[in-house]
């Protein structure tokens, strides 16, 4: 199969509700679409997303029903599931120190202090300080402090959280163009228990399940119409 192009693959990825039984999708290709889906950007490189790969005919049953058996997730050959951990974020941090020394061995030193601290002290300051009192009080010194100068803002609970949902988006979408340059489909939902499924998963507490990403390969009626966009004149501003 040739692999379509970047722009092909962008035209050809669709949300599919109705998967085609017939046609069966390769496992260890859908990881390899993970696996490129890892290399997508991630605020500050913390990468602060897992991806659960569902292809066993019970647990696809159990996770099909949590998704109120929606076509999208019923249909679907497999399941994908990016979660957010920002929980891991200590961990994070520990990876990329240890690749920061390992990497720049003989590198200007003063640049690997520079990375090395802000990710020891920078990054911890801002994701221990988005909780509680701390990221009320936070907040309103930042605000202080934009009154005189340019500053960063986004220093609460839910910013963070925002920021964890972002990144992990970015790397769901990158499977989905992988999996679409495969000529595979999928569909994004948001229409689940996310307690059921976290309890399914085994995920803990402060994990965060971004979407259920439905694979497979389209039925003839597995597109729910045409596609739909606003013209660019709606919303492209050149400044």
């Amino acid at each position: 199969m040739k692999e379509k192009s970047v722009s092909e693959a962008i035209k050809f990825r669709r949300s599919v509700r109705i998967y085609n039984p017939k046609k069966s999708i390769n496992s260890n290709l859908v990881k390899k679409c993970i696996e490129q889906a890892l290399l997508s950007p991630s605020s500050s490189n913390l990468q602060l997303w897992e991806f659960y790969h569902i292809k066993s005919e019970n647990f696809l049953k159990n996770v099909v029903r949590v998704c109120f058996n929606q076509p999208a997730a019923k249909t679907a050959q497999e399941l994908v599931i990016p979660v957010v951990r920002l929980d891991l974020w200590p961990e994070r941090i520990n990876s990329n120190v240890n690749f920061i020394k390992s990497s720049n061995k003989g590198k200007d030193k003063e640049k690997i202090k520079g990375a090395i601290d802000y990710y020891q002290k920078a990054i911890p300051k801002l994701y221990r300080g988005s909780k509680g009192l701390k990221s009320f009080f936070n907040h309103i010194k930042t605000y202080y402090r934009g009154l005189k100068k340019v500053t960063y803002r986004e220093v609460r609970r839910n910013d963070i959280r925002i920021i964890g949902h972002k990144s992990t988006a970015l790397a769901a979408q990158s499977f989905m163009i992988s999996m679409a340059a495969l000529g595979y489909d999928t569909c994004p939902m948001e229409g689940f228990d996310s307690v059921r499924l976290k309890s399914l998963l085994k995920l803990p507490k402060n994990a965060e399940i971004s979407m259920v990403i439905g694979c497979g390969v389209r039925e003839e009626d597995g597109l729910y119409g045409e596609r739909f966009r606003l013209p660019l004149k709606e919303v492209y501003f050149s400044k």
